[in-house]
């Protein structure tokens, strides 16, 4: 059972008008203390570099995010391009009591299937060796001969959590099979979801065909459609991310 302790009367022995406490107490009415220790500050990495630890930091908690992929293309009467696989995410907390830097790399997104081409893969993230996440798989282009490609959402390692990527919504199309029935939309990352596929029935704006870029971290891109004669683009997908929120 937890203890609660009750202080109504304190008085510093070094003249000062602060007395700090290092855990938790509760207060007499009327009284108050300054406290040390919890959060302290966060660095925030959207590319790569190091992290150097600010004074008085103990321990860390390290978000680690790998880049999404790109969305496939769409092919002429063939449909749609699937949608780019989410980048994996690695959490974990760090004794950094005899740590004092650490290398920070931030993958970026992929880049989106052309006309009737494959997505590219999201890169890879890490926190030293200490969290690492791997990309989102590209997204495959628009179904032919019958071979459904997608991007399936990428891994994470040495973390206390580590959490898998959102799979790309599935290509489809061809001679025998339309459109799948769910859209081919980015996979979601830790951070939310991926980008909207193209499509639209009788759209008069040839572009909103394409697949939309990834706006989300980690996320994977839409995949591209297709307005009868010509195939259109997936869409992009989103950088990686790193967060390291410092504790004393």
């Amino acid at each position: 059972m937890a203890a609660k302790l009750k202080v109504d009367q304190i008085e510093s022995v070094d003249g000062s008008s602060n007395i700090t406490l290092n855990n938790s107490v509760q207060m007499a009415s009327g009284k108050s203390f300054v406290g040390s220790g919890g959060l302290q500050s966060q660095q925030v990495f959207t590319s790569s570099g190091t992290w150097t630890k600010p004074t008085g930091i103990t321990k860390i908690k390290v978000t680690v995010t790998a880049g999404g992929a790109g969305g496939g293309g769409g092919s002429a009467n063939f449909n749609h391009g699937g949608g780019g696989g989410a980048g994996g995410t690695s959490i974990k907390i760090i004794d950094v009591s005899s740590i004092s830097s650490v290398t920070v790399t931030v993958g970026s997104g992929g880049a989106a299937g052309a006309n009737n081409a494959n997505g590219s893969a999201g890169g890879n993230s890490s926190f030293g060796s200490h969290a690492t996440a791997t990309g989102g798989e590209a997204g495959g282009r628009a179904w032919l001969n019958f071979t459904s490609r997608y991007g399936l959402g990428g891994a994470a390692a040495n973390g206390d959590i580590n959490l898998v990527g959102g799979d790309g919504g599935l290509s489809g199309g061809g001679s025998a099979h339309d459109e799948t029935a769910p859209p081919a939309n980015g996979g979601a990352s830790f951070w939310g979801g991926g980008g909207q596929s193209g499509g639209g029935a009788n759209n008069t704006d040839g572009n909103m065909y394409s697949g939309n870029d990834a706006r989300v971290y980690g996320t994977g891109g839409g995949g591209g459609d297709h307005d009868g004669s010509n195939g259109r683009a997936g869409g992009a997908g989103k950088s990686g991310i790193v967060v390291v929120e410092e504790y004393s």
